[in-house]
């Protein structure tokens, strides 16, 4: 079975070890306060459809706020029990000679452990486990789609996975997630040696146009308890390295906010697209005169000097929130697993981060089993693979060379030893593609009513290795990560459909047809169309 077992080793035990909640049986209960779904009944005639004060002159099952109120102070005001889940930092990778007193409150301002590895959250999985699953299930299935703060987004209305003990009225929030799964029937159809369940998760269908989003709201929501009372720290803004995406998510957020964001970009290595969305909602924008890596080694050392919050995904708080896009996949199953997940690598973090929530949601009992992970990633940014196709024997770091898929050009990622624990955990595999690889498999995605971005095309370049190779099967249900908008890269489209790449054949190039302004001229075109010759 393509899916990895429940059973596999994980090293993330540690984190998630407790006892078992029992597993859900196959028939579902409705959740309290749902209404069963009755056919419609006919309409008496003649009906005039109901306007706001017909309605207000009914009684309703539930009040609206009071007009001079809003979410949040709603929210407030309704606000519950409390409970007793909790989060905090600890070393990564958890191994058993590792100091078991060694952990940091998330109110600290710290991303590295004492030995001066990598942090990671973990969450008191046995006060989460005196729930079952079931229960877990409903609940977030009751906040789907709604506006009660914060629980109509995505990220939040998984909250206590995610950053349980933050006051509501802290959250930073855009509504971000609930991004569309949407079944990608012709190309597997067609293009994928008749796959039957092959589905792409639009993470770009967010605010800023990436996944980010899903991080970046839990990050800045920190800092936003951090620098408010009773906390009161001197922090005075918040600092990233980007190649676009994370600098987008960024400056939404802190504007949203009104925190000052700072961000470092490699000069002439984004697209415009990218570069205008910082400048646009106010932050501190640098251009510097190196790539990526250099951007990253820059921002460590400003913030280790300055009070600016470091936010790139060294910080262990992003990963958070991009772990619900694993349990939202799960959620549009009806939780149901699926076989695969292809996920495109940069600097690694997300694809740990859907381990880590596809492995949450199997401990505590929501689901039996984690799919098998795929990190793909481009030929001239490859690292992980290298490592991956050395039987993971040395990780080299390399230098990044220019890729399509800029927001993956990225030769010494931070996470990588995530990267390892996730793919090892779910019996995982590496793949890559070349730029002509990755960008033929966006446009034939486009062809089939897609509108993808360069990163996506190197997931689905991945998937058609991985099809050809038969490790894939057709009736396999695989997910694909988009993790941004096609839009957000339009001049790799121009340059393609222009066959305006050096060395690169642009088989699926559909340039526009010049024609003359005549009825004839423009028949004589179509007719050759319709009949094939163009």
């Amino acid at each position: 079975m393509a899916t990895a077992s429940a059973a596999t080793a994980s090293s993330l035990s540690l984190l998630f070890a407790h006892p078992h909640s029992q597993h859900r049986s196959s028939t579902r209960k409705p959740f309290a306060g749902t209404h069963v779904r009755r056919p419609l009944r006919a309409l008496p005639a003649p009906h005039r459809a109901r306007c706001a004060s017909d309605a207000a002159s009914r009684t309703a099952t539930k009040h609206r706020r009071p007009a001079e109120e809003n979410i949040r102070e709603e929210a407030a005001r309704l606000r519950g029990p409390g409970h007793d889940f909790s989060a905090w930092y600890v070393p990564f990778p958890p191994t058993p000679d590792d100091d078991p007193n060694e952990r940091y409150s998330l109110d600290e301002v710290v991303y590295r452990s004492g030995s001066g590895g990598l942090l990671d959250v973990r969450h008191d999985m046995e006060a989460l486990a005196r729930f079952p699953g079931s229960y877990w299930r409903d609940l977030f299935d009751s906040r789907v789609g709604r506006t009660t703060w914060p629980y109509g987004s995505g990220v939040w209305s998984k909250k206590e996975f995610v950053l349980p003990e933050i006051d509501s009225d802290h959250i930073v929030s855009l509504f971000e997630g609930n991004s569309n799964l949407f079944w990608a029937e012709r190309l597997g159809r067609e293009h994928l040696g008749g796959m039957t369940d092959l589905w792409v998760k639009h993470c770009g269908i967010s605010h800023t146009g990436s996944f980010k989003d899903l991080g970046m709201t839990v990050l800045v929501s920190q800092v936003n308890r951090l620098r408010r009372a009773p906390l009161s720290r001197p922090i005075n803004g918040v600092g990233c390295a980007s190649t676009g995406d994370t600098s987008a998510a960024l400056s939404a957020y802190c504007a949203a906010a009104g925190i000052p964001a700072f961000v470092f970009l490699p000069a002439d290595r984004i697209s415009l697209q990218q570069l205008i969305q910082p400048i646009a909602n106010g932050a501190t924008v640098l251009s510097l005169d190196t790539d990526f890596d250099g951007c990253m080694r820059l921002i460590r050392e400003v913030t280790a000097e300055l009070p600016i919050y470091l936010a790139n995904s060294l910080n262990s708080l992003r990963l958070e929130g991009q772990k619900t896009a694993a349990i939202e996949i799960l959620q549009q199953f009806d939780w149901q697993v699926p076989d695969w997940v292809i996920v495109p690598g940069g600097n690694l973090g997300n694809i740990y981060a859907f381990y880590k929530g596809f492995e949450m949601c199997r401990v505590l009992g929501l689901v039996d089993r984690v799919p098998r992970l795929v990190c793909a990633q481009a030929a001239n940014a490859n690292p992980l693979y290298q490592f991956y196709k050395s039987g993971w024997s040395e990780f080299q770091p390399l230098v990044a060379q220019t890729t399509y898929a800029s927001a993956i050009q990225i030769g010494d990622p931070v996470s990588v030893d995530r990267a390892v624990v996730a793919l090892k955990a779910t019996n995982g595999i590496v793949e890559e593609a070349t730029e002509e690889e990755l960008m033929d498999a966006m446009a034939l995605a486009d062809r089939t009513g897609m509108f993808a971005c360069p990163h996506t095309g190197v997931a689905l370049a991945a998937l058609f290795k991985l099809r050809d190779q038969r490790i894939i099967g057709p009736n396999d249900r695989t997910v694909v990560v988009s993790t941004a908008h096609g839009l957000k890269f339009t001049q790799s489209k121009i340059d393609y459909h222009d066959r305006n790449i050096k060395d690169m054949l642009c088989q699926y190039a559909n340039p526009p047809i010049n024609v003359k302004a005549d009825f004839a001229s423009v028949m004589d075109v179509l007719q050759n169309k319709l009949n094939g010759k163009i």
